[in-house]
Parts: C-alpha cells; sequence; structure tokens
C-alpha cells in the first residue's frame, strides 16, 4: 500500500512530539511495536526519541561487539546497535527498508536497527507476564504482554547495554576521529 510507512512513521512522530502533559499521558503506558524477521517486540514509548529510515553507518573501531558503527543525527554522532546480535538472531546486512529506532539506552543514546515499525500500542498491565515466566535467562526483556495479534516481548533499554558495553562504547566514541 503505498503511502503506508509514511503514515505510520506520521503517528509514531505525532506521538513522540506530543506536548509535555500528553506526552506525559502517553509515553507512561504506550509501547513502541518493531520487528525482527517474524518476532515481534516492543520498547516503551517514553525511552523513544524517533524511527527514522535506515542508512549505512560508519564503521566504529572497538565499538562492542552488538555496536555496527555510528551515524550523523543532525550534527550528534549515535551508535547503531545490531538488535540481532544482542539476542542471538542470525545477522544480516542493514537493508534500506529496515528503520532505526533512536532511544535512550542508559545514559546513551543509540540506533537500534529493527525490520520495521508497526505503531504504538497502550500497554494493559493486567495482560503484562514477567518475562521468567515465558522465556527465562532473557535479562534484556523487562516484560511479556499479549495483543491481539500474539505475544510481544517488551524490551528494556536500561538493560539493553552492559556496563561493561556502554564503558567500552564511551572510549570507541572519545577515541573516534573528528
Amino acid at each position: 500500500m503505498p503511502g503506508a510507512p509514511e503514515c505510520k512513521l506520521h503517528r509514531i512522530k505525532h506521538l513522540c512530539s506530543a506536548s509535555p502533559q500528553e506526552e506525559t499521558d502517553i509515553t507512561a503506558s504506550h509501547l513502541l511495536i518493531f520487528n525482527l524477521d517474524d518476532q515481534r517486540y516492543a520498547l516503551p514509548l517514553a525511552g523513544v526519541q524517533r524511527v527514522i529510515r535506515a542508512a549505512a553507518p560508519t564503521l566504529l573501531p572497538q565499538a562492542p561487539e552488538i555496536v555496527v558503527g555510528i551515524l550523523d543525527l543532525q550534527g550528534t554522532v549515535v551508535p547503531v546497535v545490531d538488535v540481532r546480535r544482542r539476542f542471538g538472531m542470525p545477522q544480516r546486512e542493514i537493508r534500506p527498508e529496515d528503520q532505526f529506532i533512536v532511544a535512550r539506552a542508559r545514559s546513551l543514546n543509540v540506533a537500534l536497527v529493527v525490520d520495521g515499525t508497526e505503531g504504538v500500542i497502550e500497554d494493559d498491565p493486567e495482560l503484562c507476564v514477567a518475562p521468567e515466566r515465558i522465556v527465562p535467562g532473557m535479562e534484556h526483556v523487562s516484560g511479556v504482554t499479549r495483543t491481539v495479534a500474539g505475544l510481544v516481548l517488551i524490551h528494556d533499554l536500561s538493560r539493553f547495554l552492559s556496563l561493561e558495553e556502554e564503558d567500552s562504547l564511551r572510549e570507541a566514541l572519545a577515541s573516534a576521529p573528528g
């Protein structure tokens, strides 16, 4: 359907650019749904800054393994992180149809490489299950929620990068030329 991705991005941008009061109401209980292969994941909307089209990142020497490079986002250097590597999924090259979700992971902004985004849903705590009950050992998942289309793993950005990875990334960024 022509124009559908732009329409979806417009809705996400609208939600991400809400007034402070609207933002509090929206982000406290909303999730951004994204895809990797046939699996659906979510991020709390409060941690998401924007969704952009994927581009080829610049290599960042000495970065942690999950960092595939960096990109210049309006004058700010942002590490590009491969979510597939974090979840132990088969790796692949970044494609033009992929998207980057720019979000806050601990104290760093990162661009997460995803196949695509579906949109924003309201999280219903009654439908959310602790991850240990469904997928034990996935420390990067804060919960699992049920939707009409099936289960969605809720990604925990505060635990996405380990302290060691964050320190290593900061060192790599500090030593990067430019």
